[in-house]
């Protein structure tokens, strides 16, 4: 009973934790950038030519899930028909939704370039 009030306390502090340390170390980079006489457009070189974030999102989710389903599918025709038995269910399931994200990737490359 106990150690479910813990988890989560732990949980939340990791992520807020490793959004802080990646938040204070931007803006301390940025500052002795500043200080060192950079000028303030560098920051803003990336953001000109890159796809929306949401449109890489969206696009990894959906090709995430579609391998998931391939996955399941492929995996329950090899189960039927096959005698590799259940332990083909994981295997099958991660290396098509690796084969998504895989395909995610090089199609966020080629927003990139749009």
């Amino acid at each position: 009973m106990g150690s479910e009030l813990i988890i989560i306390p732990i949980i939340f502090g990791a992520i807020f934790g490793v959004f802080y340390l990646f938040f204070s170390t931007r803006n301390k980079e940025r500052l002795a950038l500043i200080e060192k006489g950079a000028d303030a457009s560098i920051f803003m070189k990336g953001k000109q030519s890159t796809a929306p974030i949401w449109k890489v999102l969206i696009l990894n989710l959906a090709l995430l899930l579609i391998g998931i389903g391939f996955g399941i599918f492929v995996a329950s025709i090899l189960y039927n028909f096959t005698s590799l038995g259940e332990d083909v269910y994981p295997a099958t399931i991660f290396l098509t939704a690796g084969i998504g994200l895989f395909f995610g990737f090089k199609m966020t490359k080629d927003l990139d370039k749009e």
